[in-house]
C-alpha cells in the first residue's frame, strides 16, 4: 500500500450537542433523497438499525417515491455495502483515521464519496450537496468536508484501487477485500467455498454488491407463476416453477401477496424447499417437520406443497414472535406452528422421535449467502460469530436426524457457504450419528439444466453462478433397516 499523502491536517471537527452521532434537530441540509439516505445510513451505524426495515419508514415520512425514493435507496445501500473501501479512501483523503472523525460527519462523507466513486452524480453536485448535508450536522465541519471531498474526487474508483488496494500477487486476500469490498474473512471464506479459485471468488464478490431481484413464490393451488407473473408484469424465474421475478417497485403492494396467493422469497430458498418435499423416502409420506421454520417462507411453500399431497407440516420456531410470523404466513395451510426449541426432539410431546417422513433444517447461519440483499451485513458479522453458530447447527441437525423416522429424509441447509457452517457440520453429524445415515446426490433434486452444481452430494448455489442466494443444501437418508 502507498504512503499516504502528506500535508496539513484539517482541526478536528467538533460533535454538535445532542445525542451521540444524531443530527440536530430541524437540519435542513442537503436535497431530500440524500437527507433520506443519510438518516438510513447514520440509523444502522449509531442505532444498529436493519436499512430494509428503517428504509421504507425514512422514505415514507420523507414522502419520497419514484425516482427520489430509487435514488435515496441507491445511495443508501450503495454507501452500507461498500463501507470498507469507503473508509480507506475518506481515511486517505482525510488524513486520518476515520475514527478520528465524529460519526455524523463521517457518514456524511461515506454518502458524499460513494456518489463521486459509485454514480453518474456530477462531482461538483456530490461535493456541494454533502457539504450542505455536513453543515446541517456540524458547521464547523463544512470546510473539513469540502477539502477532503475534494481530494477523493481527485481520482476515480480505479484510481483509488490502484493506489490503496494491496497488490494481488502478494497479498491476494487484502486485495480483493478492498476492490470488492468485504471483510477479508469473508473473502477467504468465499475462495474456501469455491476451492481457491480466486477468480471466481471475485465474480461471486461482484455479484455480493450488485442489486438483487425481488422473487416472489406462487403458492401451489392457489395461483400458478403465470399467472402471478401476468398479475404483477414479472416474469417466471429461472429454476423454480414457483418463482416470479419482478421488474420493481414495492413488493408488499402486490395483490397475490395480501391476501396470501403469493410471498417474497429468493429462488434458492424455493429450490430448497422443493428439494426437501421432493427427496425419495420409504414408507408413508404424510407428517413433515420444519425445524427452524421463521419468519415462514420455507413453511409457506412446504405448507401448500402438503396441501397439494394430503400431508401435514409442523413449524417449529424457538422465538415466539416469530412464530407468530410463521402463522400469519401459512395461514390456511394444513401447518401446525409451534414455539419451540427444535433440538427439544424426543423431549417435547409435539416432536416424538422418529415421528416425521421428511423434516427440513434451515438453521441459523451467519447469512454470508444474503449479503446482496442485506448491505451492512458483511460488517456486522465476524468470525467470532461462528463457534456458537456451528455448535447450534450441530445439534439441530442431530435433532432433525432423530426427528426423521427410518426411510425418512433430512434436508439441511444455510445462507451460507462457509465451510465451517456447510461441509463440515454434515460430515460432523453423520459421524456423530447412532443410526444409519446416507447422503441423497441432492444435485438430482435441482431441475434439469442447472450447471456449477459442484461434485456432489451436497449443493453450493451462488448468485454469480444460478442469480440466487448462497444456499447450501444438504439430503440424508435414514435407512429403514439397522
Amino acid at each position: 500500500m502507498s504512503a499516504p499523502r502528506r500535508g496539513p491536517r484539517p482541526s478536528r471537527v467538533r460533535r454538535p450537542r445532542g445525542r451521540p452521532g444524531a443530527p440536530r434537530a430541524g437540519h435542513r441540509g442537503g436535497d431530500p433523497a440524500r437527507r433520506a439516505a443519510y438518516e438510513v445510513i447514520t440509523a444502522v451505524h449509531r442505532d444498529d438499525a436493519y436499512a430494509n426495515l428503517v428504509l421504507p419508514r425514512v422514505l415514507r415520512d420523507a414522502g419520497l417515491s419514484g425516482r427520489d425514493a430509487a435514488f435515496a435507496t441507491e445511495l443508501a445501500y450503495g454507501t452500507l455495502r461498500a463501507v470498507g473501501t469507503l473508509d480507506a479512501i475518506v481515511a486517505d483523503a482525510a488524513r486520518r483515521d476515520m475514527d478520528r472523525i465524529d460519526p455524523p460527519v463521517r457518514d456524511g462523507l461515506r454518502l458524499g464519496a460513494y456518489q463521486l466513486l459509485h454514480t453518474r452524480v456530477p462531482p461538483h453536485a456530490a461535493v456541494s450537496s454533502t457539504v450542505d448535508l455536513v453543515r446541517g450536522l456540524a458547521p464547523a465541519a463544512a470546510g473539513f468536508a469540502n477539502a477532503v471531498l475534494r481530494r477523493v474526487a481527485e481520482r476515480d474508483l480505479a484510481g483509488w484501487l490502484a493506489e490503496l488496494a494491496p497488490p494481488p500477487d502478494t497479498d491476494p486476500i487484502g486485495h480483493l477485500a478492498l476492490v470488492h469490498s468485504h471483510p477479508r474473512w469473508i473473502v477467504r471464506a468465499f475462495a474456501d467455498a469455491l476451492g481457491g479459485d480466486l477468480h471466481e471468488t471475485a465474480a461471486a464478490l461482484a455479484a455480493d454488491n450488485e442489486r438483487p431481484p425481488v422473487h416472489l413464490a406462487a403458492r401451489p393451488g392457489r395461483i400458478s407463476a403465470a399467472e402471478l407473473a401476468a398479475d404483477t408484469g414479472g416474469r417466471p424465474g429461472r429454476w423454480s416453477p414457483y418463482a416470479v421475478v419482478l421488474p420493481g417497485g414495492a413488493p408488499a403492494q402486490v395483490p397475490a401477496i395480501g391476501d396470501g396467493r403469493a410471498h417474497v422469497q429468493d429462488e434458492g430458498s424455493q429450490l430448497v424447499a422443493l428439494a426437501c418435499a421432493a427427496a425419495p423416502l420409504s414408507g408413508p409420506d404424510a407428517r413433515w417437520l420444519d425445524l427452524c421454520a421463521g419468519p415462514g417462507g420455507k413453511a409457506a411453500l412446504l405448507g401448500a406443497l402438503a396441501a397439494e399431497r394430503g400431508a401435514t407440516l409442523t413449524a417449529v420456531e424457538v422465538a415466539p414472535h416469530r412464530a407468530e410470523l410463521v402463522a400469519a404466513a401459512t395461514r390456511g395451510l394444513p401447518v401446525t406452528v409451534l414455539a419451540a426449541d427444535g433440538r427439544s426432539v424426543g423431549e417435547h410431546p409435539a416432536l416424538p422421535a422418529g415421528g416425521f417422513d421428511r423434516v427440513l433444517v434451515d438453521a441459523p447461519c451467519t447469512g454470508l449467502g444474503a449479503l446482496r440483499r442485506r448491505p451492512e451485513a458483511r460488517w456486522r458479522r465476524n468470525p467470532d460469530d461462528l463457534p456458537a453458530l456451528t455448535r447450534l447447527q450441530r445439534e439441530l441437525l442431530a435433532a432433525a436426524l432423530r426427528a426423521a423416522r427410518p426411510g425418512g429424509v433430512v434436508t439441511y441447509a444455510t445462507c451460507s457457504p462457509h465451510l465451517a457452517e456447510t461441509r463440515a457440520t454434515v460430515d460432523g453429524a453423520l459421524r456423530r450419528v447412532t443410526s444409519p445415515v446416507r447422503a441423497l446426490d441432492a444435485r438430482a433434486l435441482l431441475p434439469d439444466g442447472m450447471s456449477g452444481l459442484g461434485a456432489g452430494p451436497d449443493v453450493q448455489l451462488w448468485p454469480h453462478r444460478h442469480g440466487t442466494d448462497a444456499m447450501f443444501l444438504a439430503v440424508l437418508a435414514r435407512e429403514d433397516h439397522p
